[in-house]
Order: C-alpha cells, then sequence, then structure tokens
C-alpha cells in the first residue's frame, strides 16, 4: 500500500477515534446536521431491538433501513456492541481504501484514453492535459478529501449508516474502475435499496460498460435490463427474510412520500412543513423529479463521452436534491472532484464556494441551537442557512460543470485564442 497512504489512514483514524470517546460525541450524533430520519443510528438499534424480539420493525414509523442493513446491525449489536466506534471508523477508512483504488483506475483509463486523442488537441495545452504524475498523485488527493473532510469525521463520529453507504458506493467506484460489471451491478443496487435515489447511476455505468463495445445501445440496455432484474432480486431476497413487503412502504415510500419532517440540511422539510395540502402532492412529485430524471437526460447528453465526470455530478445532486440528505454523503461526492484537477483552472468561484461553506457549517448548528434550545430564533433562520449552503454546493457543482466544458473546449482550440470582429459601417 501506498506509504502515504498508509500514514493517512492512521492519522485520520486517530482522529476519528479520539472524537468518538470524547464527551461530545453523543451531541455529534444527535445533531440533525449529522443523523436523519433516514440514517440515525438510534433508528438502527431500535429497528434491531424489535427485530430480536419477533417483532416486525417496518409496522411503525422508526425504522427505515432496508432489510439487509437490519440483517448485518442485528449480527454487529449482538456479538460486536462494544466495539461498534471502532467497527465504524475500520468501515470508514476501508472507504478512503478503495476511493483511493477505484480512482486511480479511472485515472489510469482518463490518461489512456487522452493518449488515443491527443493527436487532435491544439498546441500549448500539455497544462491542461492529463499526464503520467496524475495516476498516483490524483487518487491520493481523493483518498485525503475523504479522510480529513469534516463532514465525513463527524459522519463516522455519528455512527450513521451513511458509514456503510459510503463504504457501498466506494466499492461501487472500484468495481466500474475495474470493469467488474456484475459486482458493479449489484452494488447499485443494494445503495438504491437503502437510499432509493442512486438508481439513476445506472445511467453512466451503461455508458462507461460500454465503451468498448460494437452495439453500445444494446450494450446499455442489457445493463439496464440486468440491473432491474438485480434489483428485483433483492427486494425478493428481502421479503423471503421478513416475510413481508411492509419493507417496501417503509423505505422507498418513506423517502419518497417525506413523512418525517425533522429538520435537515435540505429544502424538503421546511417547504412541506408550510405547504397547504392540497398543494403536497403536487410539489411533492415535483421535489422527486428535480432530484431523480429532470437533470439526468441534458447532463447525459453533455457529458456522455466522460460517464465517470457524469457519474460524479449525478452523486451530488443526488445529495443536495434528495429529502433525507446529510453531511456523510456530501464528503463522499466531495472526495471525488479532485479526480478532476485538470479542470480546476478554469473554475471561478472557488473562494465564493470554499468561504459559504465554511460559514453555513459554522452558522447552521448555531442557529439551530438558538431556535430549538434557546427560543431566539425561529424555523427561517436555520432554513435560511441551509438554503444557502445547498446553493454553494450548486455554485460548486455549475462550476465544475463549466469548468470541464472550457477544458474541452481549449484543448480543441488552444488555451489562448484571438477573436477577431470587424465591425464596417455603410
Amino acid at each position: 500500500m501506498n506509504k502515504r497512504l498508509l500514514y493517512s489512514l492512521v492519522l485520520s483514524g486517530a482522529i476519528r477515534y479520539f472524537i468518538s470517546i470524547s464527551k461530545y460525541s453523543k451531541s455529534i450524533e444527535n445533531h440533525v446536521e449529522v443523523s436523519t430520519p433516514l440514517n440515525s443510528f438510534k433508528r438502527l438499534k431500535e429497528g434491531v431491538f424489535l427485530y430480536n424480539n419477533g417483532i416486525d420493525p417496518y409496522i411503525g414509523d422508526i425504522f427505515h433501513e432496508n432489510p439487509f442493513i437490519l440483517i448485518t446491525a442485528s449480527f454487529l449489536l449482538n456479538n460486536f456492541a462494544d466495539f461498534i466506534s471502532l467497527i465504524f471508523i475500520f468501515v470508514d477508512l476501508v472507504t478512503a481504501v478503495f476511493i483511493f483504488y477505484g480512482t486511480k483506475g479511472i485515472s489510469k483509463k482518463n490518461f489512456k484514453k487522452q493518449q488515443l486523442e491527443v493527436s487532435t488537441y491544439a498546441e500549448g495545452t500539455e497544462e491542461i492535459q492529463f499526464n503520467e504524475s496524475d495516476i498516483n498523485n490524483v487518487p491520493f488527493y481523493c483518498a485525503l478529501a475523504y479522510l480529513f473532510n469534516p463532514y465525513s469525521i463527524l459522519n463516522c463520529v455519528g455512527q450513521t449508516t451513511t458509514v456503510w453507504s459510503n463504504l457501498i458506493l466506494s466499492l461501487m467506484v472500484y468495481a466500474l474502475s475495474k470493469e467488474l460489471k456484475l459486482l458493479c451491478l449489484i452494488l447499485l443496487a443494494l445503495e438504491t435499496q437503502r437510499n432509493f435515489y442512486p438508481f439513476i447511476l445506472i445511467v453512466p455505468i451503461a455508458l462507461a460498460f460500454s465503451e468498448n463495445s460494437k452495439s453500445k445501445n444494446i450494450n446499455r440496455l442489457m445493463t439496464i435490463l440486468l440491473f432491474a432484474g438485480i434489483f428485483g432480486g433483492l427486494n425478493y431476497l428481502a421479503f423471503i427474510q421478513m416475510s413481508s413487503w411492509k419493507f417496501i412502504d417503509s423505505t422507498y415510500g418513506f423517502i419518497i412520500h417525506c413523512r418525517d419532517l425533522t429538520p435537515n440540511i435540505g429544502l424538503f422539510w421546511y417547504f412541506f412543513t408550510e405547504m397547504f395540502d392540497h398543494f403536497r402532492q403536487l410539489f411533492l412529485y415535483t421535489f422527486q423529479l428535480n432530484t431523480t430524471i429532470l437533470y439526468l437526460f441534458p447532463l447525459t447528453l453533455t457529458f456522455k463521452e466522460s460517464p465517470e465526470f457524469l457519474l460524479t455530478i449525478l452523486l451530488s445532486l443526488i445529495t443536495i436534491f434528495s429529502s433525507y440528505p446529510c453531511i456523510g454523503a456530501i464528503a463522499f461526492y466531495m472526495s471525488l472532484i479532485p479526480l478532476w484537477k485538470r479542470v480546476s483552472p478554469f473554475m471561478s468561484h472557488n473562494f465564493i464556494v470554499m468561504t459559504t461553506f465554511l460559514v453555513t457549517s459554522i452558522l447552521g448548528p448555531t442557529v439551530y441551537h438558538l431556535w430549538m434550545y434557546a427560543n431566539s430564533a425561529n424555523a427561517n433562520f436555520y432554513f435560511g442557512v441551509t438554503l444557502v449552503f445547498s446553493t454553494s454546493q450548486i455554485f460548486l457543482l455549475t462550476d465544475l460543470c463549466f469548468a470541464y466544458l472550457k477544458r474541452k473546449f481549449c484543448l480543441s482550440h488552444g488555451v489562448s485564442f484571438d477573436k477577431t470582429m470587424k465591425l464596417s459601417l455603410e
């Protein structure tokens, strides 16, 4: 293993461990920025307790994880209850390792693809081209972006199930980079079972696996159908385990209908708290379309030649617009952004985005405390902060997309060019 990565794993693991045994760990676990009704460790333990006592945890409105996580959590809590915090830390570190090797494979692929196209590039564009050093450096930056991101650290200390979700996604990225199609689709189906929205990632995955195929459209269709079959099979296995289909409504139904309006860093809770009931369905489906297929087709048409970049953008959009977002999911998509290092010279809003992230990350918990505990603020204050926080993420994504397109243009036309305009007056 890369020595730099090993040292980083040890240091980040130590940071996670010392925070998890500190007096602040319980406070972190209870923060709405970290825990949501979908990923809360408290709700997970409640679901396991009900399951172990022969009560269906999906009957009430407490537990919303899929049956596979329920069974895994039951095994861990029954046999390794004293080591749960260490298990979460270990899983988080393994996630960073798979991010490293997954992005390394993607970096190699980008470099090889560039070698085939370099003859079409304009002169003087070497600085914005992928080079051989990126194959080792970029994956390390991606791993660092996850290991030392405050969001991923707080997510790990809070022991949310998003830690496991990030592991599944990192394994999926690794399988994609190694062209392990079946494994990649199984992992995507598992994550879709847990979080619903990732089903749209089948589009960049289908594009990626069809790049070297002669019949691309047929290959893509077969990939989508295979994913649908695996997803259906996993749900049937869950039905066999639970002897009931009630988990469908408690997982997908809960996410789609946004039944719990506990405040979080997303946009759903405030709107539907204020919404008149007779408008709820209309806006609910509008919001869900915005999270899933609204941007899927235009982004696919624009970035179809780079499925991995499309995957990064779609992951980001899912995180921003989902009904129960959390900072742990933000940490994962941020770890993929260094993969596009050569795009960064064309990004123009870095300072604004970084400053907004910093200010809102500090101001959010502060305003929430003033609202809930000090009674000196209200929901408008907190939602205002989360709205700016979401806007900063949108600025980051739009900046990244435009930078990618600018780099693509400059590779073909040159980094610097003259544009002469002639105006004739008669």
